[in-house]
């Protein structure tokens, strides 16, 4: 084995716990918003997300944008809009000084069950790091992701 495969084994290892601590947070959170809010994590992502537009230059996302935000491909994410849209959870509207562009806002109702939803997936997530922290291969990822600061 050279030096070269033991730095690829090593990336690779490091990826498989990566993606071992992901799956484990996610599978937690989306049990918990499922039982607790009817929501999956994607669509509380993309509530979550859309919730913190604001009106004015830059104020609205386009649709690329929150599918890169909530790591969706675009038409994915427009079919989660819709689904959303159909629980009355958002409502979309032509932009008013360009007649091409659709804004996706969260209506009253979304941002409602965002807030009784964020406190569940709050917790749902400190629970999943608490787990995780307890295995030794993701400690330490466990630690980058509590660290101030560690998020670029």
């Amino acid at each position: 084995m050279t030096a070269t495969d033991t730095a690829l084994t090593g990336l690779a290892q490091g990826w498989c716990a990566l993606s071992l601590l992901h799956g484990r947070i996610e599978g937690h959170i989306e049990r918990a918003l499922q039982a607790g809010h009817g929501l999956s994590v994607r669509e509380y992502s993309l509530l979550d997300v859309l919730s913190r537009q604001h009106d004015g230059e830059g104020g609205h996302l386009q649709m690329k944008q929150v599918a890169d935000a909530v790591v969706l491909s675009q038409s994915a994410t427009t079919r989660l809009v819709s689904r959303l849209e159909d629980r009355g959870l958002l409502t979309r509207y032509l932009c008013p000084t360009d007649r091409r562009g659709i804004y996706t806002n969260v209506s009253e109702a979304g941002l409602r069950l965002l807030a009784e939803a964020r406190p569940t997936n709050d917790t749902a997530l400190r629970e999943a790091l608490d787990e995780a922290a307890k295995v030794p291969e993701l400690a330490a990822l466990v630690r980058t992701v509590e660290s101030p600061g560690s998020a670029a």
